[in-house]
């Protein structure tokens, strides 16, 4: 299997790239290589995906750490972190770093303590094929959490503060000197008393039970740009869960599902449509209404359209979402033959045939012939 590149040579940026140009980056990279700017294209499919692993690893602090320290194993094949090493138990990398280096001078404290990011949402919103042509505005309702306002988010109970830990002392940690073959080692595991935080609540908030957080319900707007497609995202940055010791909120993430149109169906920008015309439109021809998504427009076919056909209407399919115009509609007719005649309008119609000379179907006439040079061919 071949080897992974490198994260920062994927985006493209230095090793001591911050956040804002790790997210730049990464915006850029997945622009040029979105699939819908590249249908039907393996390489630049999988490009993408390469540039949004990169950048789940280097906009996460603890995952950017390890993939720093250790490479891809620090962060596994699908970046979520730990060597796959299934006997190790209670903190997957960085226990098994504290047990042989003993902690590692400290900075596992620290990425513990230090600010958290809050957690991604999802919203799946289900809108019109229209909308997702014109674009629209949705007012939508969504569930997340947010700081106490009872205990403003300590999850004390108001008047109190919480305790240091007295199992480790408020640093979180908890140290095991341990002898082995290869002298005395140190392991710093997490503090289950306190849960990593250094902090234990006495009394908890009534309202929110110690958690500091409480799950409410907001409203919000989002835009739905014209030539979205179903399955795509929008992201709504900082609508998310809030983070936690002032660390940034996270984002909401609403993806689109399209409901089926009654007439249309849609590839890229295109749109495709299939009309019936009656057996004495298709021969004579003459004038026709094609919808339209923005309504019907009327359109001179020819005398003698077959089954099949296929006419172009340019500009009349869907906005494009990077607003280089719009694409086409496709329309192809299908010769609706007439059942359950009556006797007079079948004796018309044996009227009509018998008044043929064979010259004026160019398919048969074309078959006939290529039959005629066959059986020829065969008595020869």
């Amino acid at each position: 299997m071949a080897s992974k590149r490198d994260y920062y040579d994927v985006l493209e940026i230095s090793k001591g790239a911050s956040d804002a140009d790790v997210k730049t980056a990464f915006r850029k990279k997945a622009k040029q290589y979105h699939p819908d700017l590249h249908p039907n294209d393996k390489e630049a499919e999988a490009r993408f995906k390469e540039v949004n692993e990169a950048y789940e690893v280097l906009s996460d602090p603890q995952k950017r750490a390890r993939y720093d320290q250790f490479g891809h194993e620090g962060v596994g094949q699908n970046g979520a972190g730990g060597f796959g090493f299934d006997g190790f138990s209670g903190g997957g990398i960085d226990s098994i770093f504290d047990m042989f280096f003993g902690g590692g001078g400290g900075g596992g404290q620290q990425r513990r303590n230090g600010p958290e990011r809050g957690a991604d949402l999802r919203y799946d919103m289900q809108i019109t094929f229209e909308e997702a042509a014109f674009g629209a505005k949705k007012e939508f309702r969504y569930q997340r959490q947010e700081n106490c306002e009872v205990c403003g988010g300590s999850g004390a109970k108001p008047g109190t503060t919480p305790e240091k830990c007295k199992t480790c002392n408020g640093s979180g940690q908890v140290k095991t000197t341990m002898n082995s073959l290869f002298g005395p080692t140190v392991t710093v595991r997490t503090c289950s008393a306190c849960g990593g935080s250094g902090r234990i609540i006495v009394d908890r908030c009534l309202k929110c039970g110690g958690n500091g957080r409480v799950r409410v319900t907001k409203s919000d707007i989002v835009n739905i740009p014209a030539g979205v497609d179903d399955g795509q995202g929008l992201t709504l940055s900082g609508k998310g869960e809030p983070g936690r010791k002032g660390g940034p909120a996270g984002d909401l993430l609403v993806f689109i599902s399209v409901k089926p149109h009654k007439l249309f169906k849609r590839e890229g920008y295109n749109l495709f449509c299939e009309i019936p015309l009656s057996f004495t439109q298709a021969a004579l021809g003459g004038e026709i209404q094609i919808p339209t998504l923005e309504g019907p427009i009327v359109h001179n076919i020819p005398e003698g359209t077959q089954n099949d056909a296929e006419f172009r209407f340019r500009g009349h399919g869907v906005t494009s979402l990077r607003g280089t115009g719009k694409g086409d509609l496709y329309v192809r007719v299908r010769v609706d033959i007439p059942k359950k005649l009556t006797e007079r309008q079948k004796s018309l119609l044996r009227e009509f045939e018998d008044s043929l000379t064979g010259r004026e179907y160019e398919g048969r006439r074309s078959f006939l012939d290529r039959m005629k040079d066959l059986f020829t061919a065969r008595e020869g």
